[in-house]
């Protein structure tokens, strides 16, 4: 069984509520079909239901009918959620007049406030969205989860070759998000990204905190900067197999790892790599994508009370299908 294979299985096994916002999109109309019939996931669409349901069978979708429909302007939760999000946002002189402005215009902060209620378990958004207006839906009406400061992210790298990771999967983080991650933030996007793989996975993390130095071998402002990062990780969390700072060849393989790092926890068998900024994250991610062949997916946000998570303005509807997935299987562990 293939990643997103066993992806889809774990949501079908213990089906959770996603809210899409993007309505106007037929990619996502499109979307929401697959994920009712397969039933991956029950869905909730925000705007007119007759307005989407006649769209909907104009692209020969005719099993809309099934998902809910929660319309923001005639909708009964609007008062308490234009008092809550006036309530989040005091501090930056958010009205209830602009409040209600924005929630029955920008139908993707309606959907975080859906989220935020529990009215739905997660959120995927972004096929009509920018990322910036994303991540501040999730800032402005979820929050971060206990402990955490900032939202990260992390891509699922599924590799045709085995040997790496976990049976040829790898979480590469934080490759989507933060540009220049503080030592705290790098304890965090380890956190995560940790706990994201066991949820995915099922399987025990082994994160490596990975430099162009291993072990002390250079010594520079970012090699210490690394290294301190994974002190704190390691103090914090003792119990989630850990090294660094370790170059990329030492953290994934046996024999280079006892060469360069004896006695180093994780043996060469890194599932999870921390990346020390997004220039090595971004670029590796694509590195390995294109010369390795390897399936990416993501990046998949991380770090919110509630999971969301952004597409691609250029996605397809089976991109949607496939995200909804994971955003459902992010909710079992929510």
């Amino acid at each position: 069984m293939s990643f997103i294979e066993s992806v889809i299985s774990k949501a079908k096994s213990n089906v959770k509520t996603i809210v899409l916002p993007e309505t106007e999109d037929e990619r996502t109309l499109k979307a929401a079909s697959v994920v009712m019939d397969q039933k991956i996931a029950k869905i909730v669409l925000v705007g007119d239901k007759d307005d989407i349901i006649n769209r909907a069978k104009s692209l020969g979708l005719n099993n809309l009918d099934n998902a809910q429909f929660i319309n923001p302007h005639t909708s009964d939760m609007l008062d308490e959620f234009v008092k809550s999000y006036t309530a989040k946002r005091a501090k930056r002189g958010m009205t209830e007049e602009k409040a209600k402005e924005i929630l029955t215009t920008e139908y993707i902060y309606f959907g975080a406030m859906l989220v935020d209620k529990g009215i739905a378990d997660g959120m995927v958004a972004g096929a009509v969205n920018s990322t910036g207006n994303t991540l501040k839906s999730i800032i402005h009406c979820i929050g971060t989860k206990e402990g955490y400061t900032t939202i990260s992210s992390f891509f699922a790298m599924v590799l045709p070759k085995k040997e790496f990771g976990e049976d040829g999967v790898l979480f590469y983080a934080d490759s989507g998000v933060i540009p220049t991650p503080t030592e705290d933030q790098l304890v965090e996007i380890a956190e995560a990204t940790a706990e994201n793989f066991k949820i995915f996975l099922g399987k025990e993390p082994r994160v490596a905190f990975l430099s162009f130095s291993t072990k002390g071998s250079a010594d520079t402002e970012e090699t210490r900067k690394t290294a301190s990062a994974f002190s704190k990780f390691k103090a914090k969390r003792p119990e989630i197999i850990a090294d660094g700072e370790l170059q990329f060849d030492a953290a994934v393989i046996p024999a280079i790892n006892k060469s360069k790092a004896p006695g180093s926890p994780i043996e060469g068998k890194a599932n999870v790599l921390i990346f020390p900024d997004l220039n090595a994250g971004n670029i590796a991610y694509k590195l390995t994508q294109r010369f390795a062949g390897a399936e990416a997916f993501g990046p998949l946000l991380q770090g919110a009370k509630k999971p969301v998570n952004d597409l691609s303005r250029g996605c397809s509807a089976d991109d949607i299908v496939t995200v909804v997935a994971i955003t459902a299987v992010e909710a079992t562990g929510a």
